[in-house]
């Protein structure tokens, strides 16, 4: 008869998502996971077959939690400019607020383990693409609205402000202030198109 878990997975893919945003991959052993996560060894191989089987899954907890966020900013009745606008600021804060400059998951991955590592370039492209979905959708409401000139790429403007999102995170980690990177955040604002 097989032993029943006696630990919580979502906690422990937590615990391991905390690590790796913190060290990286490379630089987290598996020992840094049992100890982060409180599983023997052997449980945590048992359980989640390998440092890169975790691994998958902290990207992927990491990404369903984010884009949560992402979609909550996004999805309210306010003008698309500030909506933008308070995801870029968001991006800058939580950046910024991290006194360990962390970085995002995704963007610390996609620097760290592309394009050697493909289920991670799976996951982190995803999880790019589904960022630009949801700013897509918010510019299209806003074009509906008549808040963008009616010929506005949306597709593009979305890839533009996810490019930035991506931008923010790389230069907060790098040690920007605030200041500087809501400077951006004001160019970026200032890229998108005004209707006539």
């Amino acid at each position: 008869m097989a032993r029943s878990r006696e630990f919580d997975t979502e906690a422990a893919v937590a615990a391991a998502t905390e690590v790796f945003r913190s060290r990286g991959y490379e630089a987290t052993s598996v020992q840094d996971l049992v100890e982060a996560t409180g599983i023997g060894r052997g449980s945590l191989y048992a359980a989640f077959g390998s440092k890169d089987g975790l691994y998958e899954l902290a990207l992927r907890h990491y990404s369903e939690r984010s884009l949560a966020g992402i979609a909550a900013r996004l999805e309210r009745d306010a003008p698309v400019r500030e909506l933008v606008r308070d995801l870029l600021l968001y991006v800058v804060d939580d950046t910024v607020g991290d006194p360990r400059r962390r970085g995002c998951l995704m963007t610390n991955a996609a620097v760290e383990r592309l394009p050697g590592d493909a289920v991670a370039g799976r996951i982190v492209g995803d999880s790019f693409d589904a960022v630009a979905g949801l700013v897509e959708r918010a510019l299209r409401r806003g074009r509906a609205r008549g808040e963008l000139p009616a010929d506005a790429d949306v597709t593009a403007l979305a890839d533009f402000v996810t490019t930035a999102v991506q931008g923010l995170r790389v230069q907060g980690k790098a040690g920007a202030d605030r200041r500087r990177l809501a400077a951006v955040v004001d160019t970026a604002l200032g890229a998108l198109p005004v209707s006539g």
